[in-house]
């Protein structure tokens, strides 16, 4: 018995350690040690020897089970052990935190926004803050802009009141400037104004602006003229040129609308500015009479010029930006440009 227990055990070993996976160790398992397996025969046979090797047949018996036990325990974790690094490598998603810190940028508009207004400031010009919760009178009474007059059709905007509103223009808080303070009067307001838009590439029902008021004796549209020459050779570049060309607006009088020479292709012609070599920049003239009267400012003793920048659309002639929708859909692509 002695005989056939070491036999079995040996060849038992060499089967084991030849395992090539998981499932032959397994095999090998119910095979050997199992309910019908061969070391179960061998112990169920114990009680047919004589009684004198009964004892020492059954310690072998036991020993040699615990060893082939041990040995079957190690293969299988080793498989285990292997085969869940072969898993772990082709299967292996990152699920860490990551912890760099990514350094932000500003956004476009409010980069264009701090560059036009460090221009102004470097020009003399103050900076003011206005409402964009406005009265009627200040958005449109107070600028020329009666009840009746048909340019109001070209500002709707969202009233939250019949004489409440959200501002269409920053020229509200040129008003209040011209109301409290003496001239001369020299001062840039930018901020957001709102107009009932349908949202496309070139309009939005928000939108930003910074308006500019000069007032003081003798000013002119030459004033004006050289003031715009200026900016735009400060923001675009030393050879871009202006134009001016005749316009309306009902509080100022003349009126113009300024073009530059294309950002893109210096006035050659291309894509952005159509072939012309020209992009309209803003609009501005010297300040109505009447619009001076309503602000308790003397007509016949001041004069002034105004102007109003569509920081949006400047944005966009500076950066080649063709759509202003993506200006505000905080596409994580667009943003990173402009660090």
């Amino acid at each position: 018995m002695k005989d056939k227990i070491k036999t079995m055990t040996d060849a038992a070993v060499k089967q084991i350690k030849a395992c090539m996976s998981g499932a032959e160790v397994n095999e090998h398992r119910v095979r050997l040690l199992g309910k019908s397996g061969e070391f179960t025969a061998l112990l169920r046979g114990l009680k047919d020897l004589p009684a004198d090797e009964r004892a020492a047949a059954g310690q072998l018996l036991n020993n040699e089970r615990k060893k082939l036990e041990d040995l079957l325990d190690a293969k299988e974790a080793a498989f285990k052990k292997s085969e869940l690094a072969a898993r772990l490598k082709n299967e292996y998603i990152d699920i860490s935190l990551d912890t760099r810190v990514r350094r932000g940028s500003l956004h476009p508009l409010t980069l264009v926004t701090n560059e036009i207004v460090e221009i102004f400031i470097g020009m003399g010009f103050s900076v003011y803050d206005g409402r964009e919760v406005e009265t009627d009178y200040y958005n449109f009474e107070a600028l020329n802009l009666p009840a009746d007059h048909p340019a109001r059709m070209m500002q709707d905007t969202f009233y939250i009141t019949d004489k409440t509103l959200l501002r269409t223009q920053t020229s509200t808080t040129q008003v209040r400037v011209m109301e409290q303070t003496k001239p001369p009067i020299k001062m840039i307001n930018p901020g957001r104004v709102y107009r009932a838009d349908e949202i496309d590439a070139t309009h939005s029902p928000m939108f930003h602006q910074i308006e500019g008021l000069v007032v003081d004796k003798n000013i002119t549209m030459c004033d004006l003229k050289g003031t715009l020459e200026a900016f735009a050779k400060r923001f675009f570049n030393e050879n871009t040129k202006t134009r001016l060309r005749p316009s309306f607006f009902p509080f100022t009088e003349p009126s113009v609308e300024v073009d530059a020479t294309c950002a893109q292709c210096g006035g050659g012609g291309c894509r952005v500015c159509k072939g012309t070599g020209w992009l309209e920049i803003l609009g501005a003239g010297v300040v109505n009479r009447k619009v001076l009267a309503n602000c308790g400012i003397d007509p016949d003793v001041y004069s002034g010029f105004a102007f109003g920048i569509g920081v949006d659309r400047t944005a966009a002639i500076k950066y080649a930006v063709t759509d202003l929708r993506v200006m505000f859909e905080n596409d994580i692509r667009f943003l990173r440009q402009f660090k």
